[in-house]
This record gives structure tokens, sequence and C-alpha cells, in this order.
């Protein structure tokens, strides 16, 4: 999928789904996905949505609050 575009809404949705997708955000691709095609753009056939096999990795935690 290309980002190459000349209309900007395009490209920032193209934008936010990759994002989606690297986070394995499957339902927020689908959305991204039917605006896109409300706009007239058609994804690539490898831009199919990914489910994560693997859980997120660990995040750091917050350090308890002390006052």
């Amino acid at each position: 999928m290309s980002s190459e575009t000349e209309d900007t809404m395009v490209a920032a949705l193209l934008r936010e789904r990759a994002g989606y997708v690297s986070r394995g955000m499957g339902d927020r691709v689908t959305q991204v996905d039917e605006q896109l095609a409300l706009r007239g753009y058609k994804p690539d056939k490898e831009a199919a949505p990914v489910s994560r096999a693997t859980p997120p990795k660990n995040r750091r935690q917050r350090s308890p609050e002390t006052t």
C-alpha cells in the first residue's frame, strides 16, 4: 500500500491505518477501510487486517505516586 496520494485525507487515513495494523487493532483497521472506501480508495491485497498472534510487549509500569 502506497501512502503517496494527492488527497490529504486519504493520506492521513493510510497513516492511521498503518498504526492500527502494527498494533493488531483489526476492528479499527476495518473502520478506517470503510472511510477509505467512501473516498474511493481501494487498499492492496497485502493491506488486509492482521490479527496479533502474540500479546503486546511489556509496557513500563508507572512508579507509585508518593506524596
